[in-house]
């Protein structure tokens, strides 16, 4: 016999728009911290983490976390279990982690570096957008941390590679290769889209959008010449004039190689077959090893079998 909480997640399923949305922190290595986080996210059960990837290497985290959000136009309220959970984890980020002490090899500007929404099931990109504008405003003008908005959140749709190359999210700090500390004015050139103009230093920028689906997927490939794997980084992507609607960064990973790591803005355009297979050819002119690719996230049905199966469960 179906239980009440099955029978109330089939019927969120059916009847509600499904958000999904990926928060990217910068920590990985701090045990302590992660379980803060985590413990932070538990404060309602329609608002559930369907997957985790963190990388040690990059020493960042990220959350996929789905829930329903219900927008009443007429009365221009925009509710969702998601947003509450997601000021929980992000006071429980601010309060673990000190951003000048941290490092790795991922670019960050921030203790919460970005959030990202992207509407699944019946959701549409408005919905999401109203969503991020709204846990945009509870941390830029209640936590006082400065916001930069993206895509469908900003007014004019700027893009979030954009707002990053204005902000020198790209620059390496450390060792060549290596983000650490705080590298940039505490007073922000550029007046952000919510929030104080002024920085502390130790919990930095967040920014935060909403767009269609996107999918993430890294090559490795087998070497330290990160000025030529870079330029075979740049080669693949739209920017470098290869493959529409992909965007590509080369960051070092471990003690032997270096990774490609792709953004696949419109998956049916491009895919991650078609990457892989463009990284292995151009690599292979320079005599490098290319192993095969991962995708960092699960797929949008998983994500609703898993939040279907979580709220099922309480």
């Amino acid at each position: 016999m179906e239980s009440s909480r099955e029978t109330k997640a089939k019927k969120i399923m059916k009847d509600s728009k499904i958000i999904c949305c990926k928060l990217y922190i910068s920590e990985s290595r701090n045990t302590s911290a992660l379980e803060a986080i985590e413990r932070a996210s538990r404060i309602d059960p329609e608002a559930v983490i369907v997957n985790k990837f963190q990388d040690r290497a990059y020493n960042r985290v990220r959350y996929t976390l789905v829930s329903y959000v219900v927008h009443d136009v007429s009365a221009g309220i925009t509710y969702s279990p998601m947003r509450q959970t997601l000021l929980s984890m992000v006071e429980a980020a601010f309060a673990a982690i000190n951003l000048e002490t941290h490092s790795g090899a991922h670019p960050r500007i921030g203790v919460v570096d970005h959030i990202g929404f992207h509407p699944l099931a019946h959701a549409t990109l408005e919905d999401a957008a109203q969503l991020a504008k709204l846990v945009a405003s509870d941390i830029g003008n209640g936590l006082q941390v400065p916001v930069f908005l993206y895509e469908a959140a900003h007014p004019n749709g700027k893009a979030l590679d954009e707002i990053r190359r204005e902000l020198g999210y790209y620059r390496p700090n450390h060792m060549g290769n290596q983000w650490a500390g705080w590298d940039f004015p505490e007073i922000l050139p550029e007046r952000p889209d919510v929030g104080p103009a002024y920085v502390t230093r130790a919990r930095g920028i967040t920014v935060i959008g909403a767009s269609p689906w996107v999918d993430t997927y890294n090559v490795p490939v087998m070497s330290t010449d990160v000025p030529t794997v870079r330029r075979i980084a740049r080669m693949v992507s739209a920017r470098g004039g290869g493959l529409p609607t992909v965007q590509t960064l080369a960051l070092v990973h471990g003690d032997d190689s270096t990774e490609i790591t792709c953004m696949l803005l419109d998956p049916s355009t491009v895919g991650a077959d078609r990457l892989q297979s463009q990284v292995e050819l151009i690599a292979a002119e320079e005599g490098l090893e290319v192993e095969k690719g991962y995708f960092t996230d699960i797929s949008q049905d998983m994500m609703l079998e898993r939040y279907t199966k979580l709220v099922s469960s309480g």
